[in-house]
């Protein structure tokens, strides 16, 4: 009896096929495609998301905006705005916003900002400062990504007035855009000395 017994469970073991560890992985194992970005050698970051209500007769209508930085980590970098009732949809339209408005930054060594610059843009200021190799990005997280997607590696950052997310990242941006490169900076320097010591007799 048991010599049956314990064919009956070899034959039924054989019956139900493989085990789930012997099967194989077919179709699951597919290769992801790059998208547009990677392929463009960019990335992006998400920096904030609203939900938002707009209220009408029938009732309230949700969306959804969304800011997202990209960049190229060698000195490009741009900013967009997204607004959409779905919330894919409006990263993808904010994503696409940011490639349209990128900008270069001049970086010194590709690691940091060329010369101390203070960024507005309503009620909000970001002071930005070069800073020597190791320090890090000492930023929040809105001026993070957007540093991040510029490939600054070393900078020192302060937030002052407004936190919103949307004025601090467009004041950032704002002084990005007013940097200027190394020898210009040198350049200028020299110019007020020399008026400066022209001006003193």
């Amino acid at each position: 009896m048991e010599k049956k017994t314990e064919n009956n469970r070899n034959s039924r073991q054989n019956s139900r096929g493989p085990r789930r560890d012997d099967r194989g992985k077919k179709g699951r194992q597919k290769e992801r495609k790059p998208s547009a970005l990677e392929e463009a050698g960019l990335i992006d970051k998400l920096i904030t998301v609203n939900r938002c209500a707009k209220v009408t007769k029938g009732g309230r209508t949700f969306g959804f905006n969304a800011i997202v930085a990209v960049g190229d980590q060698n000195g490009m970098v741009g900013i967009g705005l997204g607004k959409a009732t779905e919330l894919p949809e409006s990263i993808r339209k904010a994503t696409e916003n940011a490639r349209k408005s990128m900008i270069k930054v001049p970086l010194i060594d590709n690691r940091t900002i060329s010369h101390l610059i203070i960024g507005r843009y309503g009620s909000g200021k970001v002071l930005m400062r070069p800073a020597s190799p190791g320090t890090g990005v000492i930023a929040g997280s809105a001026v993070r990504a957007i540093m991040e997607c510029a490939g600054v590696k070393d900078v020192l950052t302060k937030a002052q007035g407004s936190n919103n997310a949307h004025n601090v990242t467009k004041a950032t941006m704002s002084g990005l855009r007013d940097l200027i490169k190394i020898d210009r900076v040198s350049s200028v320097r020299r110019s007020i000395v020399a008026e400066r010591s022209k001006a003193n007799g």
